[in-house]
């Protein structure tokens, strides 16, 4: 098998390392599969929800454990913020 190197964006290369840790297998398997994959097939309407808003979900324990009960943290909640 041959070897090519390229450089692919930062958004793009996350897409596939994040697939490969997810199905356990190496990026460049990843990246076969795509260059072999038909033409206008479509695999993010194959995708879960989850794995297009991941990226979006806000870790629970970097949340304070009583962000919901401790009026503290709404302190300047609907104020503006200085930009």
């Amino acid at each position: 098998m041959k070897t090519l190197t390229i450089k692919v964006p930062d958004a793009l290369f996350a897409e596939i390392a994040s697939a490969a840790q997810v199905r356990k297998v190496a990026k460049s398997e990843i990246v076969r599969e795509r260059l072999l994959r038909p033409p206008g097939s479509t695999p993010a309407q194959k995708a879960t929800l989850w794995s297009r808003m991941e990226d979006l979900v806000i870790p629970t324990d970097s949340l304070p454990k009583d962000l919901s009960s401790n009026k503290a943290h709404m302190k300047n909640y609907g104020k503006k913020r200085a930009h």
